[in-house]
């Protein structure tokens, strides 16, 4: 089959939660360019709506639901409300992610919020959109952790900011990650295949102090750019990766090389 047919998306529909965060706006506008019918959902969806406002005069097929991944009843609407506009579901992208805590400090129920939405929600709405997925014939997951679910932290790169890295993002990271090897082996007779990105840092305008110290460890000699996510959901979501499974991506540069 011809590459560009491989890679395409036109005829599936995707979900992707969180799709207008930093990693998820780009996502979202890949698996657009692709040509899928793409949703995105959020429990903003204000920011939701705001970012398919901005695509559709492209002449994209993109549409903004709500839901809260901690609430099962929210969860359960927006499948019900997928199934009956758009009659099935391909591709479910798992981006969304709560950040309650900052610091290794904080409060210990800034922890149990973290699990309560990055854990326990994560994987309510992972397993409830596999079903639709399977009743629509299969598909594919895309899981999006981070290198943070990888590696410990190196809090060198920290000193001389207010920065530091929260240990329930590693600790919920970690667990997408083995929840991705899991879940290929439990889905594959549904026809489902499900695989991880795991990126590392994203330039959101950190600290000088924290770029150039980041800068100088990666090979290619630069933090992650929006456009650095897009080709590998889009790989993953198609046909192109169709004997890949269970799989984690990183995509850190070479940091870890």
């Amino acid at each position: 089959m011809n590459v560009n047919k491989l890679l395409s998306l036109k005829g599936k529909v995707i979900l992707i939660t969180g799709g207008s965060g930093l990693y998820g706006r780009p996502m979202f506008e890949a698996l657009a360019e692709a040509g899928g019918t793409v949703i995105t959902a959020s429990r903003s969806i204000d920011a939701a709506r705001e970012v398919v406002e901005e695509l559709r005069p492209l002449g994209f097929d993109v549409h903004a639901r709500i839901v809260d991944q901690a609430d099962h009843t929210s969860v359960l609407k927006l499948k019900s409300d997928i199934l009956k506009e758009f009659g099935r579901l391909d591709v479910f992208v798992n981006n969304a992610v709560a950040r309650p805590m900052r610091k290794y400090t904080d409060p210990l129920e800034a922890f149990a919020e973290s699990m309560r939405i990055n854990a326990t929600g994560m994987f309510n709405i992972t397993r409830e959109m596999a079903d639709l997925i399977a009743v629509s014939g299969g598909g594919t997951i895309v899981n999006i952790a981070s290198m943070q679910g990888m590696f410990g932290a190196d809090f060198a790169l920290y000193e001389r900011t207010e920065m530091d890295s929260p240990p329930d993002y590693h600790f919920h990271k970690g667990g997408m990650i083995t929840l991705t090897k899991y879940l290929a082996r439990k889905l594959a007779p549904q026809k489902i295949r499900v695989n991880c990105i795991s990126p590392g840092g994203l330039y959101s305008g950190q600290p000088d102090a924290f770029v150039e110290k980041y800068t100088k460890k990666v090979p290619v000699g630069r933090m992650a750019g929006t456009d650095d996510i897009k080709g590998v959901v889009v790989f993953l979501a198609s046909d192109a990766s169709a004997y890949i499974n269970g799989q984690n991506i990183l995509m850190d540069g070479g940091l870890h090389a």
